[in-house]
């Protein structure tokens, strides 16, 4: 989380010198506002101050409250390619928006697989070429993070209809899915896409939502930390310590010589230390270790430690004091280090490094590692680092404030900021950082809720269900990412505006970004328009067989290359599941029985599983567990 994030809480109030209300970022040249809905426009002025807008012949007005803020309702229109003009004015001058469309917008969100760009895609080149279409229009949310929610993005944003200029570096699920809308409904489409890569859903959620799943006291935390980082990292310390302490028995942080060290090869990630095992595998834990020294008069002033860019986690102390806890593999770590943390000589860094994706470490050169006293020298850290391997891979605690974990973190910067704008729906593609973490299904339920009570109630919402990726299986097995794709779909199946769009059969074992997101898009299309995809209904048993019913099956079922693949009967525990001998009857798979216990039964229960069950679309099914029913 970068520190300018943290210093923006609440409402920016407009300055006594501005020359026009100031609107939330998404209203820009070129937007597309949501056909039959209100239209809320919203933004600040001089708190007490009479705003009015006009759109066309309609007009509204209101009073800005005490914070500045003012929201202005508008009525609802029907889709609309002409060009209209949106105006909004207070005593200090106009501002205007142009070249407004009214159609249907749609919110595309989640980690890298929505993030996956069209120019990155399956057909890539040839797609940006032909997509020059003045009537869809894009808009993507600039990556920060924040404590509390904002009014502002972290960047400027603009809305850019789709063309070889600007379709390339869209998100390719959001643009197929918009692009075969358009084809199939002819009307305006506006796609905001906001997403951020290794995200997990948390960083997503709303601070209710937030409250809810994690408690009032994890969000004073967060709050905390929005006011006073070292404060909070202070509060949250005794429980990433308590964790090592557990696995380790061990407290480096206090006494460095509990642990062997030997010197750091190179300011580097890891992975380029050769000789050592990071060089094959980076996965896990390693301690850095460095001292600072200073005068009397140094450790009086204080100052601030800086130590780069830390991929993926670092916690860190000094003589033995806590003071920063961050994750993120953009983020650069400076912290700041009270004079009653330091003492005149050799001062103790210690560096805890977790790592759970490629090589980690140092990604910042040498030369940005530094001790910067208070109001008076840089003193360079680059040199004379020591580091030791933990004996434990686990992954550490994540604290509310984590740049891809944190408790909404990433809601109140990229979601926050676009207010009441009415939606259509919601596309969310993510859960690949989620897997083994028990609560997705409730996680999805706040998501969803937090979305309807910005974009509108009837917000639509269609959740694409984990591609196959990962370790084949030869025999069933218990499997986190079919879990967590059964969350998916459970969490689909409690909401009356939701659908799961299955991307089990799209993706590749080897890669966790597949390439072929014009399918994906294509499914997202038609569960857009309400066209349902395949998805199962009951599992009955019959004498000694279990038929296995569908819903959404059009001109029946198919399977390729043989009978119908990845079907598994159950009976309580991992260990009774085994394959199935499946046959089509009509619209249902018959699973022939074999004399053994069955209580369920499961589809594609596997990181990577092998199907070729299809409707006549082709649609294919998607992971499941059913009970069987008797």
């Amino acid at each position: 989380m970068r520190r300018a994030a943290l210093l923006i809480a609440g409402v920016v109030l407009p300055t006594a010198a501005q020359a026009a209300p100031q609107l939330l970022p998404i209203w820009q040249d070129h937007a597309v506002i949501q056909r039959d809905r209100p239209v809320v426009v919203e933004g600040t002025a001089q708190p007490g101050e009479r705003v009015s807008a006009t759109l066309g012949m309609d007009s509204a007005s209101a009073t800005a409250a005490a914070d500045g803020s003012f929201a202005l309702t508008l009525p609802a229109r029907p889709a609309n390619a002409m060009p209209q003009t949106l105006s909004v004015t207070d005593s200090s001058g106009t501002a205007t928006i142009n070249d407004i469309l009214v159609g249907d917008v749609w919110l595309c969100s989640g980690q890298s697989n929505m993030a996956f760009t069209v120019s990155a895609g399956l057909n890539g080149y040839n797609n940006i070429q032909v997509s020059a279409d003045p009537l869809l229009r894009m808009l993507t949310v600039p990556q920060e993070t924040s404590a509390k929610p904002v009014r502002e993005f972290g960047g400027e944003v603009s809305w850019q209809a789709a063309s070889p200029q600007t379709t390339g570096a869209f998100s390719a699920a959001c643009y197929y899915m918009l692009r075969d809308l358009r084809a199939a409904l002819d009307i305006p489409m506006g796609a905001v896409h906001s997403s951020w890569g290794g995200s997990q859903i948390r960083a997503w959620l709303t601070p209710e939502a937030g409250k809810v799943l994690y408690g009032a006291d994890q969000m004073a935390l967060l709050d905390t930390f929005g006011k006073d980082p070292l404060a909070a990292v202070t509060e949250f310390a005794p429980k990433w310590e308590a964790w090592w302490r557990e696995r380790t028995g061990q407290e480096p942080w206090k006494d460095p010589s509990v642990v062997q060290w030997q010197p750091v090869p190179s300011i580097s990630p890891w992975g380029n230390w050769s000789g050592t095992r990071l060089a094959k595998d980076g996965l896990g834990n390693v301690l850095l270790r460095q001292t600072v020294t200073l005068t009397a008069e140094q450790a009086k002033a204080g100052g601030v430690l800086n130590i780069g860019i830390i991929d993926d986690l670092d916690a860190t102390w000094v003589n033995g004091k806590p003071v920063g806890i961050t994750h993120g593999w953009g983020a650069e770590r400076e912290y700041r280090i009270p004079p009653g943390y330091l003492k005149a000589g050799a001062n103790e860094i210690l560096v805890i490094a977790s790592n759970s994706w490629a090589a980690g470490g140092f990604t910042s050169a040498a030369d940005r590692l530094s001790f910067t006293v208070t109001g008076g020298e840089r003193i360079p850290l680059g040199e004379g680092w020591q580091f030791s391997i933990a004996g434990h891979t686990d992954m550490p605690p994540r604290s509310p404030w984590d740049a891809n974990a944190g408790i909404g973190v990433m809601h109140n910067r990229m979601i926050a900021p676009i207010g009441h704008y009415a939606m259509t729906g919601a596309t969310w593609y993510q859960g690949e950082s989620d897997v083994g973490i028990a609560g997705y299904r409730d996680r999805l339920r706040e998501l969803f809720a937090g979305w309807r009570r910005q974009f509108g109630a009837d917000t639509r919402v269609l959740v694409v269900q984990l591609a196959n990726y990962g370790p084949t299986a030869s025999a069933p097995v218990d499997s986190g990412w079919a879990s967590l794709r059964e969350d998916e779909r459970q969490a689909v199946l409690a909401d009356k505006n939701a659908a799961l769009v299955t991307a089990i059969d799209l993706g590749d074992r080897t890669d966790i970004h597949p390439g072929n997101k014009v399918e994906l898009g294509k499914r997202l299309a038609l569960e857009a328009q309400g066209k349902a995809l395949p998805g199962p209904q009951r599992a009955v048993l019959e004498g000694t067989d279990v038929r296995v019913s569908f819903t959404g099956l059009e001109g029946g079922l198919q399977s390729w290359s043989g009978p119908p693949l990845a079907f598994e009967l159950c009976g309580p525990t991992q260990e009774s599941c085994r394959y199935a001998s499946a046959a089509i009857a009509g619209d249902a798979i018959v699973l022939r029985g074999d004399g053994q216990p069955v209580t369920r039964v499961r589809y594609a229960w596997a990181d990577s599983p092998v199907v070729n069950l299809y409707d006549a679309r082709p649609a294919p099914l998607p992971g499941f567990e059913l009970p069987v029913e008797r």
